[in-house]
């Protein structure tokens, strides 16, 4: 801050001693400022993309929502899980948070921010808080020019100070990785009463002005900023469209819509936020959820599992039209689904040993017995899109980032022929098996009396899979019986998902099931997930504990990407390098988004790339 302060006084000196203006500027470069002229030609715009420029001009809504919608009604959604926090941003708590303060699925509906994101394109952010935004090519620092209209639930107007404070307070309360980036800002500039300009220490991150624009806003007078980092069921003040009408821990969350909301009448809300009110209640199980859906206790469900999605919309109202089923083709790369392997356990430490796991698990006999053949096996972490590496020979581009990194990528990931081991579905496929055995070999096992031993150690091969619900428990029965072949000693436990998310946080498991999310614009979350910083920093997202300067490296190269093409090939090295890190037994995945909903509540005919967005639907009663 003290720079541009004396910048300012520099400048207006000059101009009491009449200096010309080109004089101003170079008093402002004498201090390694950017001239006061350069900085005026950044123009204001209402939306910004991470690369090319935004689909969309001012005044057009989004493309999957529908203008014409109807208001009011109500809609009942279905968890499995339980909450016990309303704070997503912070270490305890924010795992088990409740579900629809401010996400993409179920919608932003307390907590917005300066920017809302459309998800019918990669990464293009469009003005909500913030009628107007600037930044410069380098990147190195965004102003944002507030909405005057801009209101929270109780009536107060958002201020500069209250943006200032929400990037503060979770900068040094907050979780990772949400701490990290708002730690980035370096100087913070009122420049305005209602503008805001972020400085960073460089624009090497070239994704960090879009994150910081999605940062959520709090009151700050209506905040306990004192103990925010912990756990709270205190209803937060927000922005958005609906506030808190019934709180019920672990049960029941409901929404009701603020008929005062600020921005109703914005461009970017048109089609959104239809329903008077909003129910997200809470099962322990998901069989209750599917039972609590047959009922009509819950109007739309999501389904993952292949076997309920064929055998469980079998009921009379599916047959007679009331219940509908959709499934929404996807435009994002598939969720790399998988087990992931706990690197910090010593029997995990060796990627060859993990290599060998990795093979052993039936994906053919999983997808036919269990399934119904309508799982695609997953390979790497950006399947099904451009960003993939599978099946590519790496680019000269890929081989210059990689070239420091020589023992990081295997040679057939390198090449692109590396799919994982396709088994005969018969369980027990003898060729497999004898891979595998010799791949343990490398690593120092062998057999003995039946089991998988160490060669030095005489300690057999062991370890537990953490599951929540019924039907990873299933999945892991069917993998451990392959183990079994081969002499490992593996058991599965299973655990309610407040035990689940414990464990995990506390890295307090061998292996376990998790899902990374893929988008097509993978940019500084990655260093949540996999990064060295994060791999011992408690509450971040790497599970595994991966510790691999290559991935340092590859995640760098993808946030300051300056090109579509570069940032493509950053992607791809950064594929091949988890992939042959070998951190998780891949699973599988669908092409489709798996919905169905009863007749009372309507979605639109457009979805987004992402598929489903409850918060565009509508209830058929409404006027």
């Amino acid at each position: 801050m003290r720079s541009s302060i004396v910048s300012g006084l520099l400048f207006h000196a000059g101009k009491a001693i009449g200096l010309a203006a080109s004089s101003a500027c170079v008093l402002a470069l004498t201090f390694n400022l950017p001239a006061v002229a350069d900085e005026e030609t950044v123009p204001w715009t209402h939306a910004i993309a991470m690369h090319g420029t935004p689909a969309l001009g001012p005044d057009e809504p989004f493309p999957y929502a529908n203008p014409e919608a109807p208001k009011g009604g109500t809609i009942t959604l279905g968890v499995q899980g339980t909450f016990d926090s309303l704070n997503s941003f912070i270490v305890q708590g924010g795992w088990t948070s409740a579900r629809g303060m401010r996400e993409r699925e179920f919608g932003n509906n307390v907590l917005e921010s300066l920017m809302v994101r459309s998800y019918a394109e990669p990464f293009s952010l469009y003005g909500l808080l913030a009628q107007r935004v600037r930044m410069p090519d380098s990147r190195e620092w965004i102003e944002f020019e507030l909405n005057p209209d801009a209101r929270f639930s109780d009536g107060t107007p958002v201020t500069v100070d209250d943006v200032i404070f929400s990037l503060d307070v979770i900068r040094d309360k907050g979780r990772p990785p949400f701490r990290n980036w708002y730690a980035a800002i370096t100087d913070k500039q009122v420049t305005a009463p209602n503008r805001l300009k972020l400085v960073f220490e460089n624009g090497d991150n070239r994704e960090l002005p879009l994150l910081i624009a999605l940062a959520p806003i709090y009151s700050k007078a209506s905040t306990d900023a004192e103990n925010f980092d912990k756990s709270s069921l205190n209803p937060p003040v927000g922005t958005g469209p609906y506030t808190f009408k019934t709180i019920e821990p672990g049960r029941l969350v409901v929404y009701e819509k603020n008929p005062d909301y600020w921005a109703k009448d914005l461009p970017v809300k048109a089609g959104f936020d239809n329903f008077d009110e909003i129910r997200v209640e809470y099962f322990r199980d998901e069989t209750t959820l599917q039972e609590s859906f047959k009922k009509g206790l819950v109007q739309a469900l999501q389904f993952r599992d292949p076997a309920r999605w064929a055998t469980g919309l079998d009921f009379p109202a599916v047959k007679n039209g009331d219940v509908l089923k959709r499934a929404i083709p996807l435009g994002i790369p598939a969720a790399m689904q998988g087990i992931a392997f706990n690197t910090r356990r010593d029997q995990f430490s060796d990627p060859a040993v993990r290599k060998a796991l990795r093979m052993l698990f039936d994906f053919e006999w999983v997808n036919r017995n269990l399934y119904y053949g309508l799982y695609t096996r997953t390979a790497g972490y950006w399947d099904n899109s451009e960003l993939s590496s599978i099946g590519r020979p790496a680019s000269d581009r890929e081989k210059e980032l990689l070239a420091p990194y020589p023992d990081a990528v295997d040679p057939e990931v390198m090449d692109g022929t590396w799919r994982p081991a396709e088994a005969d579905g018969s369980g027990r496929d003898r060729k497999v098996l004898r891979a595998a055995l010799e791949a343990f070999g490398k690593a120092g096992y062998k057999l003995k009396d039946g089991k998988l031993v160490h060669a030095e150690s005489g300690k057999q091969l062991s370890f537990e899979i953490l599951a929540k619900n019924e039907d990873e428990e299933k999945l892991a029965l069917a993998y451990i019986r392959t183990l079994e072949l081969l002499g490992v000693e593996a058991s599965v436990r299973s655990v309610d998902p407040t035990q689940f998310e414990d464990r995990r946080t506390k890295r307090d498991f061998d292996m376990v099931f998790n899902t990374w999310t893929s988008s097509l614009s993978p940019g500084a979350e990655q260093y949540g997930r996999w990064s060295s910083k994060a791999a011992e920093t408690e509450g971040s997202f790497n599970f595994v504990g991966a510790h691999e300067p290559a991935i340092d490296a590859m995640i760098d190269e993808i946030v300051g990407a300056r090109s579509r093409d570069d940032f493509v090939s950053a992607v791809r090295a950064f594929d091949r390098v988890l992939i042959s890190g070998a951190y998780a037994v891949p699973l599988y995945h669908v092409a489709d988004d798996w919905v169905a909903h009863w007749k009372q509540v309507v979605p639109p005919q457009n979805e987004s790339l992402y598929g489903h967005e409850y918060d565009t639907w509508w209830s058929a009663t409404a006027q």
